[in-house]
């Protein structure tokens, strides 16, 4: 009895040390995905306050993401001996220097310049995140372990832009990132607090990122996770005129669905988050085959409305989980090269990002908004058949 009391107390102070630092990671990505995503929410008055065109403005997006791919794929080879904790320290203090240079950029140039180092921070951050929740918990509970962390970015797209956006609307855009820095700048002294030291891993530096993309099945998943998050983001960033087009939804509908998809993409990274760990295999093919079938659903709404409440909500817990599911799925393709894969995956999300709005824009231009769907969708269930034969691929 006494032992059994011994080894639950020890079981229980060590939660109290780790739920500190794992709620310091949800803040960090917090704030960072909410400064991220915060210029598309106040296009309007920050073109018209830089005397710049609205789709000018919006490149402050795509620098943030080219950036963010450049330093998840080579941040850790540039610094391969520095402290984990300290590099975090760091990148969060750069968002937050970021954050007030675009509060007080007298023109687009500097504003882009300050976007290019908030990039450096996301992209780097998350390559780092995987990293540090590993060495905090155990590798069977690295899943509901990053659940927490990417908790952040779900209820950031949930609240933290809308309600930088509704702050913008009373205080002013300026007066929002200076917010958003203060809130950078407290997460870089929670992170000095709450985190421990976090010695770099092994397997990290240039050649170790081509190593990693040579071992058993990483290619082909990597290759499968951007077809997948390309598939979402060819859909999602249309979603606005697509609802409007196939399903004939006005001003008062569209918010409700929007909220509708955030809602699941909340449920999403929890529950998929708790079920990763054990269902791995199964979900690697079933998530993505919701995008797939939601995307789907959504232009079979043009004939049947009540379709597209349910469509979103699925494509919201399905997209929801997607980030917990890969990052788990590396660690269990290269368990022994963790920072290079997390830096590996990140950039790929990056990389889908870019090519899933740019190839949506596109086939938006020239198919049309229903063919661009049902493109996204294919290019989805495609990847989440390969990717679980990734997986099958590197246990052998």
């Amino acid at each position: 009895m006494t032992t059994t009391s011994t080894a639950d107390a020890t079981v229980e102070n060590t939660d109290r040390r780790i739920r500190p630092a794992l709620l310091t990671m949800f803040l960090g990505s917090f704030t960072l995905v909410t400064a991220e995503f915060l210029p598309p929410g106040v296009l309007t008055a920050l073109a018209t306050d830089l005397h710049v065109p609205e789709g000018v403005v919006g490149l402050s997006v795509s620098a943030t993401a080219l950036t963010a791919l450049l330093a998840a794929l080579g941040l850790g080879a540039l610094f391969p001996r520095l402290d984990r904790r300290t590099l975090l320290i760091g990148l969060t203090i750069g968002a937050a220097v970021s954050n007030v240079v675009v509060a007080l950029a007298p023109n687009i140039v500097l504003l882009l310049i300050a976007r290019l180092l908030l990039g450096l921070a996301v992209g780097g951050y998350w390559s780092m995140a995987l990293v540090i929740a590993a060495e905090l918990v155990p590798a069977e509970r690295l899943g509901k372990a990053m659940m927490i962390v990417n908790a952040g970015t779900t209820v950031a797209t949930v609240a933290g832009v809308p309600l930088g956006v509704l702050l913008s609307t009373y205080a002013g855009w300026r007066t929002t990132f200076l917010i958003a820095a203060a809130l950078t700048a407290a997460t870089a002294v929670a992170v000095r607090l709450m985190l421990p030291p976090i010695a770099p891993s092994k397997g990290i530096g240039f050649g170790a990122l081509g190593s990693a993309l040579r071992a058993p099945g990483v290619t082909l998943g990597l290759v499968s996770m951007v077809a997948v998050v390309a598939g979402h983001f060819a859909g999602y960033t249309y979603i606005r005129p697509a609802l409007a087009e196939l399903l004939g939804a006005g001003p008062a509908v569209i918010p409700i669905l929007l909220a509708l998809f955030g809602i699941g993409g909340l449920l999403g990274n929890f529950v998929l988050g708790a079920l990763a760990d054990r269902h791995l295999g199964a979900l690697l093919l079933v998530v993505p085959t919701a995008i797939g079938l939601s995307l789907l659903a959504i232009i079979a709404s043009a004939t049947f409305a009540p379709l597209a409440y349910l469509a979103v909500v699925v494509w919201g817990v399905a997209f929801g989980g997607i980030l917990n599911l890969v990052q788990v799925w590396v660690s269990r393709v290269l368990p022994d090269r963790l920072e290079a894969g997390s830096g590996l995956v990140v950039g790929g999300f990056q990389l889908a990002i870019i090519l899933g709005s740019a190839v949506g824009g596109r086939g938006v231009d020239s198919i049309g908004l229903a063919a661009t769907y049902a493109f996204g969708a294919v290019a989805a269930v495609l990847g989440g058949v390969l990717i679980r034969r990734s997986l099958t691929l590197a246990a052998h």
